[in-house]
């Protein structure tokens, strides 16, 4: 049994639904992990399957919290409800088909503790598909320092990869609880519109793609989330100095791209739609 700690310096926050098999295992590479100072809360977003039995498995080891919530679908809510059950001053999270290395938050804490004014790190991937590991060399881009630019493109930082402080977590509001999709993206911007990003150079964690529950697998596409997103930021004010720009420029350009797509597939008043959006952000 291990004993039980008054303050842990991590909380741990799996969302999970309906993905029993595959939890099991995220869950395992987190109780094994070789930093011991954590506490896990898997948040159960009302599974049907056998996700509830999961605390049997960890019944006497205290670091486990177990909160099961009406179903919300929503991914964001549900990693907030973990955010706010969470005692620790640090937050990682762990989405449910996601693998941790045995070392990760032993490195990633490490970071933290050598550069305390730098409130994130994050790492690279492995990404794998149908059990075959997908190649990265085609991803450019900045992981360090100051990354709002490239992250403006895409989402650059993968939830599970991340460690940061709970107070930079809560200043810029946690994660958007109405989006299905592109919340961790939204977040992100949030984030590194203001804050130095601390980054590992190395495979701290497993992304398993290809099997088929993954809500980007659902959509086939995500851009038309990440434009909503980045569009209410916009308009909302959120950015600073020459950020705003920046961000009004990434957004008429991808309304301009998804306006392409859909006049390509004969959806044409929505493609007015975009092209008129594009150029008012222009």
């Amino acid at each position: 049994m291990v004993k039980p700690q008054q303050i842990p310096e991590v909380s741990v926050i799996i969302p999970a639904y309906n993905r029993f098999e595959l939890l099991k295992e995220a869950v395992s590479t987190v109780m094994g992990q070789s930093y011991k100072n954590f506490e896990l809360i898997v948040v159960d977003d009302g599974s049907s399957d056998m996700t509830p039995t999961i605390s049997l498995y960890y019944k006497d080891d205290p670091r486990f919290r177990y909160v099961r919530i009406e179903h919300n679908g929503m991914p964001g809510y549900v990693r907030n409800i973990g955010v706010r059950k969470a005692t620790a001053p640090y937050i990682a999270f762990l989405d449910s088909d996601d693998l941790w290395m045995r070392d990760k938050l032993e490195k990633q804490m490490h970071f933290l503790h050598t550069f305390p004014r730098i409130p994130i790190v994050h790492s690279r991937e492995r990404w794998m598909r149908n059990g075959k590991e997908v190649s990265q060399k085609k991803q450019k881009h900045q992981r360090s320092g100051m990354i709002f630019n490239d992250a403006l493109v895409k989402c650059i930082i993968g939830p599970s990869t991340v460690v940061l402080s709970k107070e930079l977590f809560d200043k810029t509001g946690g994660f958007r609880e109405d989006l299905e999709v592109a919340e961790d993206y939204e977040l992100w911007l949030k984030i590194t519109d203001t804050t130095k990003i601390g980054y590992i150079d190395e495979p701290l964690v497993t992304k398993r793609a290809g099997h088929g529950e993954q809500l980007s697998e659902k959509y086939g596409h995500i851009e038309i989330f990440r434009i909503t997103a980045l569009m209410d930021l916009v308009e909302g004010g959120c950015f600073t100095g020459e950020h705003r720009q920046a961000a009004r420029k990434e957004l008429s350009r991808k309304c301009r791209i998804y306006a392409a797509g859909c006049r390509k597939r004969e959806r044409y008043n929505e493609s007015l739609e975009y092209e008129e959006l594009s150029r008012r952000f222009a």
